[in-house]
This record gives C-alpha cells, sequence and structure tokens, in this order.
C-alpha cells in the first residue's frame, strides 16, 4: 500500500539529513557528554528515552552552561504529562536513544551566565516547558509557543509551514533541549524562562505553571468558553480536568466530560473533585448509541464546545489504527469529528491534544456546511498566561493539588511511566521528588515507593 503524503514527506526530509541543528538548541548530554558536561565532572540521575516503549533511569554528567544567558537549576519537582506518553510510544518523529525526558519541572537555581539579570542563585523557579528568546515577534507579545529562534528543525518547518519554540525533554523534532526528569537542567535564556515562585506558593502547585495550569486556561479561554456555554470536553486525564475546572470559572453553565475504556475510572475521580460535572463512558454506551447522539440527547442541538484533550494517537477504529501502523496517516480524525457532529450549528471545537501530523477522513463537509469553528489551540503560550494564573494560585481559585494524585521518586520513574500509561486506577497526576526537594506541603500525596529503586 503507497504512503500517504504526508508520512512519505516525512521518509523524505528524514532520508535527506532532518535537523540542522546550532550548538544553541544541541542539549542533550547523551549526544556529547564531554562537551556538555560541567566542568566538575558531577554526575546526575535522569530518564532517558531508550527507543520505542522503553524508557531507563541513568546516571549521565550534570549539564554546563554553554551560553552566556544559560541558567542551571536543581530540580525539586517534575511529572509526567500525557504527553510524554507520545514520546514513550515513538509517535513523535526525531527521538534519539538518550534524550532525557520531562518538560514540566521547578527548582532551585544554582548558577547562572554573565548574562542574567533577572534570576540568581538560590531562587526558587518554576521553567516554561517552551524555549522563548524573548526577542522575535512571538515573543514581544508572549506567544512564547511560537519563538521563531529556538527551534531550526527542519523537518518541522516544512511539515507545518513555519517554524514553533523548542521544547524541553521533547525530541529533536521541537529542538533537542535536554528535560527536566532529572536532578539538573540547562535552562536557555534564563531570564525568559524561569518564573520567581513566590513563598506562599509550595513547589507542588507551583510546579505545574510549567505546561498545565497555561495548557488548560488556554484551551478554553482560545475556544471561548462564555457565560452560559455548555461545553463537552474529551479525556479526563489532567488537562481535561482543569479545563472543566477553568470552564465553570469562564461562566460555563454544563460540562460534560467523556472518557472510556482503560481510562474510564478517571470520570469518577474528576467528578469526586467536582460534582457537578456531567459523564459519558463511551465504552458503555448503550447499542445503537454514539457518543454525538448521547451529547444531542442531553443538550438540544450538542453542546455549544468542544475540547480536545486526548491526541491523535489513539485510533478507536479499525480503519485508523491499520493507517496509523502502516504509515498512512500520523495522526486519527475520530475524535475531531466526532467532536463537530456533537456541537451545535456555528459551534466551536478547540485541539489541544498533540497531533503531530496528518489525518485521514476528514469530516470537512460538516465543518463548512454547519459553520463549525475548528481551532487549533496551540502549544499553550505560557508566558502570556503564567503570572496571572500564579496570582490565581495564590488567591486560590485554582487549587492544583486537586488533580495530584501521587508523589513518586525520580529513581523509579520506568515504574511510573509503565503505571501511567496502563491508566493505572486512581494514578491521575504526580509529583516526581528528587534530591534536592522538600516534604510534602499540606495537602500534597505522601511518597509512593515501588520497590524498584
Amino acid at each position: 500500500m503507497a504512503l500517504s503524503q504526508a508520512a512519505w514527506q516525512v521518509e523524505k526530509i528524514i532520508g535527506h539529513g532532518g535537523t540542522a541543528a546550532t550548538e544553541q538548541n544541541l542539549s542533550n548530554p547523551a549526544n556529547d557528554p564531554s562537551k556538555y558536561a560541567d566542568p566538575s565532572g558531577e554526575k546526575m540521575k535522569a530518564l532517558v528515552w531508550n527507543g520505542k516503549n522503553s524508557v531507563k533511569v541513568i546516571e549521565t554528567f550534570k549539564p554546563a552552561k554553554i551560553e552566556p544567558t544559560d541558567v542551571i537549576v536543581k530540580v525539586t519537582g517534575s511529572t509526567v504529562c500525557g504527553s510524554d506518553l507520545h514520546l514513550l510510544h515513538g509517535a513523535v518523529v526525531e527521538m534519539q536513544k538518550g534524550d532525557i525526558l520531562g518538560h514540566e519541572f521547578c527548582g532551585v537555581v544554582e548558577s547562572v551566565g554573565p548574562n542574567i539579570k533577572k534570576v540568581q542563585p538560590g531562587d526558587r523557579v518554576v521553567c516554561s516547558f517552551q524555549i522563548a528568546c524573548g526577542t522575535c515577534m512571538y515573543c514581544k507579545r508572549k506567544l512564547s509557543s511560537q519563538c521563531e529562534k529556538t527551534n531550526d528543525n527542519t523537518i518541522e518547518n516544512i511539515m507545518y509551514g513555519g517554524r514553533t519554540a523548542g521544547m524541553l525533554g521533547y525530541s529533536h523534532f521541537t529542538g533537542g533541549f535536554a528535560g527536566g526528569q532529572a536532578e539538573y537542567v540547562r535552562v536557555a535564556f534564563g531570564d525568559v524562562n524561569l518564573l520567581k515562585l513566590p513563598d506562599d506558593v509550595p513547589d507542588e502547585k507551583g510546579l505545574y505553571l510549567s505546561d498545565v495550569l497555561a495548557t488548560s486556561w488556554n484551551a478554553v479561554v482560545d475556544t471561548g468558553v462564555k457565560d452560559g456555554d455548555v461545553v463537552a470536553i474529551w479525556g479526563a486525564g489532567p488537562i481535561g480536568q482543569m479545563c472543566a475546572d477553568m470552564s465553570y470559572m469562564n461562566g460555563a453553565k454544563r460540562v460534560i466530560l467523556i472518557d472510556g475504556g482503560p481510562g474510564a475510572w478517571r470520570l469518577d475521580y474528576v467528578k469526586s473533585k467536582l460534582p457537578k460535572i456531567e459523564t459519558i463512558n463511551f465504552t458503555d454506551l448503550p447499542k445503537g448509541e454514539s457518543v454525538t447522539s448521547v451529547l444531542k440527547k442531553m443538550e438540544h442541538g450538542g453542546p455549544d464546545v468542544a475540547i480536545e484533550c486526548v491526541a491523535g494517537e489513539y485510533a478507536k477504529g479499525w480503519a485508523h489504527y491499520f493507517e496509523l501502523m502502516l504509515g498512512m496517516e500520523t495522526d486519527t480524525s475520530e475524535i475531531i469529528n466526532e467532536m463537530i457532529t456533537s456541537v451545535k450549528n456555528y459551534g466551536r471545537c478547540g485541539v489541544t491534544g498533540v497531533y503531530v501530523g496528518f489525518t485521514n477522513h476528514f469530516n470537512i463537509g460538516s465543518l463548512m456546511e454547519r459553520g463549525i469553528r475548528l481551532i487549533g489551540n496551540g502549544q499553550a503560550p505560557v508566558h502570556l498566561y503564567w503570572e496571572d494564573l500564579l496570582k490565581k494560585i495564590q488567591d486560590g481559585s485554582i487549587e492544583p493539588l486537586r488533580m495530584v494524585s501521587h508523589r513518586v521518586l525520580l529513581e523509579e520513574l520506568e515504574e511510573v511511566y509503565k503505571r501511567y500509561d496502563a491508566r493505572e486506577k486512581g494514578m491521575q497526576k504526580v509529583f516526581v521528588q528528587t534530591k534536592f526537594s522538600g516534604p510534602p506541603c499540606p495537602g500534597a500525596p505522601e511518597l509512593t515507593k515501588y520497590g524498584t529503586a
């Protein structure tokens, strides 16, 4: 069977060399430990991608400062994101064995480059998952996820028709920056990409300013949730949970959360935190019913807004399953189509789950004829929101601990990834502690040990 144009393009690009990386964004110690190691020779623990469906905790070199705008951060907390599973599965191109994972972390500044002005050793900080330069057209508008200067990956530029920002711990497709599931991280453009945490915001709350809070908030406000809206959310993981909470904050009168399969338990988990939420388990529908038909019965015409918090790699039907396996598409259109057919005419559909490339069988007819607004929320511009979200944590408007179920050891991340990938019942969002972490803050989970370290 012939490759789709999408797969052919990617294959052609990779065959001609792929990334043209620069010293500024090639920061993975596994590529050349001697070049990127701290002069002290100090070692650290880190989680690396070890090939498809395999991760491994290793001992490697503590990173060095390479540029005068670099900051070295001692990690006091990181987490595992649903997006990390796309890397685990090999769904994102340009993964290299030995890449340090983790795009969400907080910590304490250990050392700074000579051009750093805003942070200093000893400061508690959270790091944006995207690396922004601070000076390009997009960065000046705080649209940090679209930075023009920190990701020169050739494949991405050709596939997408433009550049997006580099990301920590998220493959060479996004710049090759070593990630935060480690004891130390080199943060490029540290003055731009680090936010100081005040004393009244503990790590267990401040950590999630790096991604999940900004991503959820962006999905809600960018898709245009407003007073009186009925909102349907696909995916009951941490992003879906926070989108539900934030939809109510923005005036939604009803929020309906959809999940199923191995993750169906998450519907009850979220409902225990947000009792007024309504739920649909798609694996437990009556014969002849679909998510769309059930939503139309729950709300005349369907919801006003649909928000996708799942991603494009999870096929439900056999056709998409085999097309993904054969490289005929990189992402399934099933959930997007379900959203399009479910919302009211002129409804709004926001896509915040990760979609990498191209899809087949897209219902463009319904989109056009019914006037549906399909909105790519993009990688959330963290810098646009994180100061305001920090204030909302401080005043109690947002409580990140609602989604945090576990505290785990960095040394046991191999086991945690297995459990997270299996959607183990009760494991929602984790806080990963290192040797630099303090004790849990009030209300945070106590440490769970799996006996593998």
